[in-house]
């Protein structure tokens, strides 16, 4: 898939933190007109320590079946450091390799991080859905910003996450008696649709298949980093 940068990625913290400021103005918090989707990724980057690699990928679904229909990922050399609320600085540059490696582009990208629940509202869910194009999601494990009220046991209890004021996401439960997930919008998405997808996307286990998808997807690729070529194509779920 072609795909036009939104800045260069040889920028300092300082610079991060505004271009963060500046992008988010950009953000557009609801869904398309006459949105429809039928394949949604999941994308998701593995590192080790003592490794300068990022292995970056993302697994296509099919919507309505769940179904893993293809899957594309990339090893890059990752040029900036580990900074807590700069994480999309590190991951999109190895997450874009994988990109323009697709055939065709997902209607929704989940991505395992915040969207607009952090301290500038320009997590890696929302800087990843300026920077591709398609609405996007935030399912985060941890909390970055904010704090919530009192959650039910129940799969589907949901409740509101504030943070300065402001509602940026929502805790929800996907599994009964399981720590809850962190949703916020990320780009062209509200917090009520992304809710609802997660929700979807979670039918067994506490993290949407997209996320857990992936997440295997780029630990293979990690650990058969000395093989000479990437496992790329369709795949099997």
């Amino acid at each position: 898939m072609e795909l036009r940068p939104l800045h260069g990625w040889d920028v300092t913290p300082q610079e991060a933190v505004a271009l963060q400021n500046s992008l988010r103005e950009r953000l557009v918090l609801r869904p398309p007109a006459d949105w429809k989707v039928s394949r949604i990724a999941g994308a998701d980057i593995s590192t080790e320590r003592g490794n300068d690699l990022g292995f970056g990928g993302l697994v296509i679904l099919d919507a309505d079946s769940l179904t893993s229909v293809a899957q594309e990922g990339a090893a890059v050399p990752l040029r900036f450091p580990y900074v807590p609320g700069l994480l999309s600085f590190r991951e999109l540059p190895v997450l874009a390799a994988a990109w323009r490696k697709l055939t065709q582009a997902p209607d929704l990208l989940v991505f395992d991080g915040q969207g607009i629940a952090h301290p500038r509202r320009l997590g890696l869910a929302s800087h990843g859905g300026l920077l591709f194009g398609v609405p996007s999601i935030g399912c985060a494990k941890s909390l970055l910003v904010g704090t919530h009220g009192p959650l039910g046991e129940e799969r589907g209890s949901t409740a509101e996450l504030r943070h300065r004021g402001e509602v940026v996401g929502m805790a929800v439960r996907t599994r009964r008696g399981v720590s809850p997930v962190y949703v916020s919008p990320g780009h062209l998405m509200d917090l009520q649709t992304a809710v609802e997808w997660v929700l979807r996307l979670s039918p067994r286990y506490r993290e949407p298949e997209t996320t857990r998808r992936a997440h295997r997807f780029v630990n293979a690729l990690r650990r058969e980093s000395h093989e000479p070529t990437l496992r790329t194509g369709t795949a099997q779920s």
